[in-house]
Formats: C-alpha cells, structure tokens, sequence
C-alpha cells in the first residue's frame, strides 16, 4: 500500500466528515470543538482537510456524534445520507485509513540528512524517568508536533510550561526519548538555569557555544560577538534533522537566539514562564502541564512502591496524593522516604497533614528537589509588590479569591491588582480555576504563610486578616440587606481602612456573588472563630443564615452556628448566644431532632428574655411555633405565635406583626378555623403590602389560597395561589414556589380542571427533584392518581 493511498483516505474521511455536518444543518466549529476538546481552529482543519496527521479516534467519534445530535434536535435525521452508525461504519473507515498511514509510514526510508555526517552525532539528553506516570494529553499534544516537524518549512517549537514541581522536564525528556530516532542528527540539551537555586540564568552565547561544541565545530571558529554566533549556529543546523532541549528557560528573550532558522528541527521548551511571546512571534505550540489527576497520581505512586503497598493503605495514599497538591515532585520525594525508610505511609500523611511541617519531610537536602527551594526560584523573580501579595495570599481565608478580595488582603487600589494576579500567574505561583477566581495548592499556600511569618510583621499579617474579614463582612451584609431588607440586621463596627467593599447593587447580583463566595465565607467563620476574631465569627454566621435558609443548606448552617456559639460564649455576649442558639435550631428541625431543636430555642428564650430584647423573644417564639408545626402540635403552634404577635407589637416590629398574623392564619387553618385563618391573613397582607415585603406577601398569599380552598371557595383559591407563584418565582424562592404549585394543582383538581392541575404538579415536581427534596414523592402520587374520581370539596390539599 502506498504513501499515496494512505492520504486519499484520509482526505476521504475529511470529506465524509464535512459533508455529514452539512447535511446535519452546520452545527458551529465552537460547538464541536468543546465536544471534542479541541480547538475551533483544529475542528476546522478536519472538515476542510487541511490535516497533515490521522485525529485520534475520540476526536471523530466525537464529531460525528455530536453532529447526529445535532441533527436530532434541529429534525433533520433524514436528511442524512451518510451514515452515523459508529461501530458498524466510522470505526472501520478510521481503522482502515489508520492502517495505510501507519503502513506507509513504516515503508518509508528516513529522511536523509542534508549535511554530511557528523563525526559525533550528539546525544545529550538525560535519563528518563523509570516511573514516569500519566500525561496522557500532554504526550498526546507533543505527539502532533513530530508530523509537523516532517512537513513544516520551518522549526516546529514546542513550549512546555507549568507549576514548580509539576514535571516539565520529566515530560519533556521522556517524550524526548521516544521520538529520538526521527532525529538522526541528534538531540542537544542545556539546562538555561532560568529558576535555579543559586547560579545565574544562563547567557544565550554561552548556551550555542556548548551546543557548537556538542556539534563539532572547532573553537577558533567560534566567534565572540554574539551575533555572528548566532548567525554560525543557525547555519550548522541548516539542513539537519535535530530534537533540541532547552530545559528551564527563564523567558521568551533567553531561547529566542537558540531557535533554530530553518525547517527539519524540533524544538522543545520548559518554562515556568507561559513564553507567550514565543507562542505569538514564533509560533510556538503551547503544552500546559498542570497537577495530575488523582488516579495518575497513584499510579505514580504505584510504580514507586508497588500496587500491594499502596492497595494496604488506600486512605493514606489518598491524604498523601491530597497533601502533595498531585504534583510529581514532592509525591516522589514522600515515595522516596516510604521506600528508603520503610516508614508506614498513614506516618507520612500525618506529618504531611501541617502545610508548613511539611517542608520538612519534603527537604531533599538536593537544592535542585528541595521543595521549599524549588519554589523559592520562581519567587525571588516576583517584583516586590507581586511578591508581597504572594506572601498575602497564604493568608486568605478560603479556597480561592477574586481581585477585590485580594485588594482588601493588601490594602492595594483595586486597579493595581490585576497587573500583579498575572504576574503570579506567569510565574506559576498561582491559578485561575475559574473566571476572576485565584488559588494556590496547598504546598503553596504553606510556602506563602511561611514567607509571611518570616517577612511580614505581626501587626501587618494581623492587619491582613482583619481586612479581609472585614471585607468578606461588610459584603456579606450589603447582601443580605438587599435580599432579605426587613431581616433584623447587627451593628457592625466600621471597616478597617483599606478593606474595598464589592459593589452589588441588585439582589439579583447579591444572590450570585453569595453563591460564588459560599465556600469562602463559611471557612472565613472558621478562620474567624480559629484567629481571635470572634465578633466577625458570630456576626458573619448570623449574616449568612438568610442565604443558608433561603437555599436549604442545613449542615453549612450547623457547622457556623456551632462556631458562632463558640464565639459569642467567648465574648460573654448574651444576644449573640440566642442568635447564635436560633441559628443552631433550623437545621435540627429539619433533621427531625426535635429535642436538640427546642433545647437550643429555650436557652435562646432565656438569654432574650434575661436581657430584656423583646423581638429576640417573638422570634424565638415564632421559631418554637415552627418547631410544633413540624411535630404536627398546631394548637402549640397557634400559642407559641400568638405569644409572639405580642411580643412583636410591644417592639413595634411591624414585620415580625405581618409574619406572625400570617402563621396565625395558616395553623388556624389546620384547627378548622378558615374564615378567621382569611381575616388573620388579610390583616398580614395589608400591613405587608405597606412595607414593600415580596417575600411576606407571597408568602401570606399561599396561606390566604390554603385558607379559601378549605373554605370551598376554589376560584379564590386558584386566584391567590397564582399571585403566590408569580412573586416566589420572581423573589428565586425555589421550594416555596414549588410548596404552592403543589396547592394550585389540589386547587385545580377538586374543581376538574385535570390539565391544570397536572400542568402545576409537574412545574412543582420539577423543582423538588432538582432541590432532592422528599416531598417529591406525594406530588409523584398526586400524579399517578390525577385521572382518579374527585374528593371531596372538603378534602385538605
């Protein structure tokens, strides 16, 4: 089989490739491209077949799958003339062209060079790694280069860059090898020592007059000026087919005068710089190698110390492959000490388990592996101000940070900040794992909070904390005042000078930057309640519970209760401890702990009402009517609320008055008084419309449908529940919304209304999947019996 018929079929499968996306209806190359993985730009080379190699079979798979889905949701499926079948038709035709390629290729003499021999061909790269893991994509990206290097008419450059410890290098010289013999010249290596532990980078000349020597060009024809060695080095390499490495560059002006000037060679380049302009000015095939996945992790571990080994200790292997950050270099280095040492690996993890302790096992004495000092190369490049928000950065709270948070860590303007995250970037010292979002692995938030203790003073790292606190603070309150602006708000002390607030505006915006920042805000509680700072501890937890009970997150709720409880005891503060008591109680009500729910809300009760805070004690009130709701106790509940209405008045709390009528309305309700539960709820609506409260409203117009359907009065009903829904809906109030639908539907049963009633039980069906909520199941049964002969008018929803 020819070279030749290996091409047409390739160009043949293109071909079939872009005519079954034009007979789908053209899904976009973007599209295609997310599916596949792949660039846009590569999507549309296959279709136009401008491909100098076969894609890997998950790519085509990928294409034609998504063009037959594409297809299927536009209706277009007949109009497919070419088949869709994968294993009965493409992988065939994939195998067979594969096949050919492969065919040809092994029928091909290699490329003669264009030079004369050389008296000694140079074989300089290092030793491969023996238990070298994973990178699977990495490999398979370098991979694509060895074809261009074929038919390119210039050097094929390759730019590997990542994270101090990540395995650049081991990658690079790995893949090195097993593509070395397409390279009959020779492979060149230098280590250009632009992250070193203490010489300087490496001067260019110096780097050609090694690579000429390696070479063989003699010295007195080696030029001073470096120019002229430039221009002598390139024309060595001319017409000769070379792998060259260039290993630890500091940036893109170190390896510019190393690159070759004419086709037949590669090259490759490893960086904790991202070289991007050898990527925009020379064209430079970027290759990103990140942290590995768990399971390469393991495997690395596996070849290490063998599958037995880490098989007996499953649960330490996987604290160890966490602590490591899933980076090679300190998980071979804690391999290292489990092989020489024989220590048991749940020792190691344990040692691991303290960031900055961990220094210690991970310290090689080798400043080339020493972790500690690995990370110190790419630090001491920082400018000053970036290298001070790096030390900053181990002082943050939570898992990640935007660039207003950062502003507030170090006291910057926020415009300076964004300049120096890309500095930290470049350096890999940082991540951005999502939109405006920054982090650091673990090991590198250690080596942060390491350097901080050390170069940072006291009441700086102490002033650090508290503006960032205050920042997440004052924030946090901004938005809950938007969503929930009849909520009893705290006092809060001003912030410190230098902590930026977020801008929210809206409660749409206040909803969102709540959701993005939960997992911060709930470690900064436990940061809070860890470092001294107890006043934001308790105020930050009080704050959240809005947002933590709007969106049913029982156990975040019970993690900052029982740290806002720790700090209010603390603070010897009596109305912090009720609150903080109140917090506690919501989520053992939930959780069906009805003892541990009461106990907290009477100890609230007695803390309120020894210290005279007449709305603290109709809440806990109003909370012990839910509690007794919940156990099914509705005249308890009717008590306990009516206490509260009291209360409320004698407060001059009109909110609490509106909430409190409205759950005398729904338990009286339940008791078989519907015409007083109508006039307790009219009562709430009105003095709720006065205040502008949506949520209140909405909420007492669900109580007033409830109320009409048990009077028999179904057009009210169905009246009142719609104007519930339309408000919860807009308000984001998910469960309530689906609470209400579920009542529109019994509303629209009993008076036969099937298609209504089945059209509202699936909306709120819906939602309560989506939530995990239980009382999924009885709207489920309301379904399956919606064409069941009618109760009667008197039935309860």
């Amino acid at each position: 089989m020819a070279a030749d018929d290996g091409r047409l079929l390739l160009r043949q499968l293109c071909d079939d490739l872009r005519l079954l996306r034009l007979q789908a209806g053209g899904p976009s190359l973007r599209g295609l491209a997310v599916r596949v993985r792949l660039g846009k730009s590569q999507v549309g080379a296959i279709f136009s077949g401008r491909i100098g190699r076969l894609p890997d079979w998950e790519v085509v798979r990928g294409v034609v799958d998504g063009c037959r889905q594409y297809a299927q949701d536009h209706g277009r499926l007949d109009r497919l003339s070419v088949a869709t079948g994968i294993e009965e038709f493409w992988r065939p035709r994939y195998a067979l062209v594969d096949y050919a390629l492969q065919h040809a290729a092994r029928q091909r003499p290699p490329a003669p060079s264009r030079q004369a021999p050389l008296a000694a061909v140079p074989r300089q790269l290092p030793a491969a790694t023996r238990h070298f893991a994973g990178r699977a994509g990495s490999l398979a990206a370098l991979n694509t280069l060895l074809e261009d290097a074929t038919t390119a008419n210039t050097a094929v450059i390759s730019a590997i860059e990542g994270t101090a410890g990540a395995g650049k290098t081991a990658l690079a010289v790995y893949w090195a090898h097993q593509v070395a013999d397409h390279f009959p010249d020779g492979q060149l290596y230098v280590n250009l020592r632009g992250f070193g532990p203490s010489e300087p980078a490496m001067e260019p000349g110096e780097a050609i007059r090694r690579f000429l020597d390696a070479l063989g060009v003699p010295v007195r024809r080696i030029p001073a000026e470096p120019d002229a060695l430039a221009a002598l080095y390139r024309t060595e390499l001319a017409g000769r087919r070379l792998l060259i490495l260039l290993d630890n560059a500091r940036d893109g002006a170190q390896v510019r005068p190393l690159l070759p000037g004419a086709a037949g060679c590669l090259v490759l380049v490893t960086s904790r710089d991202p070289l991007t302009g050898l990527v925009a000015a020379e064209g430079a095939q970027p290759v990103t190698v990140d942290l590995l996945n768990h399971d390469e992790a393991r495997q690395l571990l596996v070849r290490r110390l063998g599958s037995a080994r880490i098989a007996a200790e499953p649960h330490a292997v996987d604290e160890i492959i966490t602590r490591c950050a899933r980076l090679p270099l300190p998980l071979a280095i804690v391999a290292a000490h489990a092989a020489t040492r024989r220590v048991p690996l749940r020792e190691l993890a344990d040692q691991l388990r303290d960031g900055r302790h961990a220094f210690g096992l991970l310290n090689t004495g080798d400043p080339s592996t020493d972790l500690h000092a690995v990370f110190a190369w790419s630090y001491r490049a920082l400018t000053p101000a970036a290298a001070r928000v790096f030390r900053l950065l181990g002082r943050h709270p939570g898992p990640d940070a935007t660039a207003p948070a950062v502003a507030s860590l170090a006291a910057l303007p926020l415009p300076e900040v964004p300049p120096l995250l890309a500095e930290l970037i470049r350096a890999n010292l940082l991540t951005e794992p999502a939109a405006g979002r920054y982090a650091l692995h673990d090991l590198l938030r250690a080596y942060a909070i390491d350097l901080s203790d050390t170069l940072e003073t006291l009441p700086d790292r102490e002033a650090a904390t508290g503006r960032i606190l205050d920042h997440y603070l004052h924030t946090a309150d901004a938005a809950d005042r938007l969503l929930h602006p009849h909520r009893d708000a705290v006092t809060l002390e001003p912030p410190r000078l230098g902590a930026a607030l977020e801008s929210l505006g809206v409660p749409a915006a206040a909803l969102a930057w709540l959701a993005a920042e939960l997992p911060v805000l709930l470690a900064a509680v436990d940061h809070a309640a860890g470092s001294g700072y107890d006043r934001h501890a308790w105020q930050l937890a009080w704050i959240l519970t809005g947002y933590l009970e709007h969106s049913r997150r029982w156990p975040d709720q019970l993690a900052v209760g029982a740290a806002a409880r720790l700090a209010a005891e603390r603070l010897a503060d009596p109305r912090a401890s009720a609150l903080a008591h109140r917090i506690l109680a919501r989520p053992y009500i939930e959780a069906g702990r009805h003892a541990d729910a009461r106990a907290h809300l009477e100890r609230a009760l007695d803390l309120d009402t020894g210290g005279g805070d007449l709305a603290g004690q109709a809440h806990d009130h109003h909370h012990l009517a839910y509690l007794g709701e919940r156990q099914g106790r509705y005249a308890v509940a009717l008590d306990h609320t009516r206490q509260a209405l009291a209360l409320y008045r004698r407060a001059n709390h009109r909110y609490g008055q509106a909430s409190a009528l409205n759950a005398i309305g729904w338990f009286q309700v339940h008791l078989g008084d519907h015409a007083q539960a109508v006039a307790a709820c009219q009562e709430a609506l009105t003095l709720l419309r006065k205040l502008d409260d949506r949520r209140g409203e909405a909420a007492t117009l669900d109580s007033l449908g409830y109320a009409y359907h048990h009077l028999g009065d179904y057009t009210r009903a169905v009246t009142n529940f719609c104007q519930a829904v339309v408000r919860l809906r807009a308000l984001g109030e998910r469960y309530p919304e689906a609470a209400t639908l579920t009542h529109l539907g019994d509303s629209y049963h009993l008076t036969g209304r099937l298609g209504a009633a089945r059209t509202a039980w699936r909306r709120a069906l819906a939602i309560l999947t989506d939530l995990d909520h239980p009382d999924a199941e009885g709207v489920r049964a309301r379904l399956a019996g919606v064409d069941r002969p009618r109760r009667s008018a008197s039935s309860a929803p």
